[in-house]
């Protein structure tokens, strides 16, 4: 039975197999997935300083940002560049894909302590199979830190906004993959504990010039030439 337990696969960096029947199901059935302890242990620390190292005000982004959030300027970093392009999380988003696609954007955010809850959304409604979007968390995180909560199976017609929201729970190396239609958004950290994490978004190459218009405004320093999938 695929339904809740495939939604949650190990992705150990220690070099398990992920099976694509069960991650190709997850998102199917749910619209996203969570490969837990993606991200090599050791690579944590210098992807945490990369955030650090990264972090700016919000009226220092071409577009300011919510002041409640640390944002962080993370592209040019080697390692995380590195984490996007992590087998299990290719393999992840090629299944939501229909032709080859490349890395648009990945940035660092973190709720502030006491920030307003994220309202549940969809990024990027009717882009399903052209756009995915991923989520590398570098804390440990749960409905205390403004963790993601989300809504499973939301990006399927069946069941549209009527679904319950999940607030997920894990740790740090974990990464999220999911669809563009899936309704989703970020809860209070009451605890004030970091809960850092990386924003990807994957995009496929038929989409090349659009993105590249507005690459200044959404901050995109790095080079996206590379394509996956091809």
């Amino acid at each position: 039975m695929m339904r809740w337990a495939a939604s949650f696969i190990s992705a150990r960096a220690e070099g398990s197999v992920i099976e694509a029947p069960a991650v190709a199901g997850a998102l199917a059935e749910q619209g996203y997935v969570v490969l837990r302890g993606a991200v090599p242990a050791d690579w944590l620390p210098g992807l945490q300083a990369a955030f650090e190292a990264g972090v700016r005000p919000s009226d220092a982004w071409p577009v300011p940002r919510g002041a409640d959030w640390r944002h962080a300027m993370v592209d040019l970093d080697p390692l995380v560049r590195a984490a996007c392009c992590l087998p299990a999380l290719i393999a992840a988003a090629r299944h939501l894909l229909a032709e080859p696609f490349f890395l648009a954007q990945v940035e660092g955010r973190a709720p502030c302590p006491g920030n307003a809850p994220q309202p549940l959304h969809r990024d990027a409604a009717g882009m399903a199979g052209r756009i995915v979007n991923a989520m590398i968390w570098l804390d440990r995180y749960d409905a205390t830190n403004g963790a993601t909560c989300l809504v499973p199976g939301s990006h399927r017609a069946a069941v549209g906004d009527g679904g319950t929201p999940i607030t997920l729970v894990g740790e740090a190396g974990d990464i999220l993959v999911f669809d563009p239609d899936l309704l989703h958004g970020a809860t209070t950290n009451t605890s004030g504990a970091p809960r850092r994490a990386l924003l990807l978004l994957y995009v496929a190459e038929s989409l090349r010039a659009a993105q590249r218009a507005t690459e200044q405004l959404r901050g995109v320093r790095m080079a996206t030439e590379e394509v996956f999938g091809g």
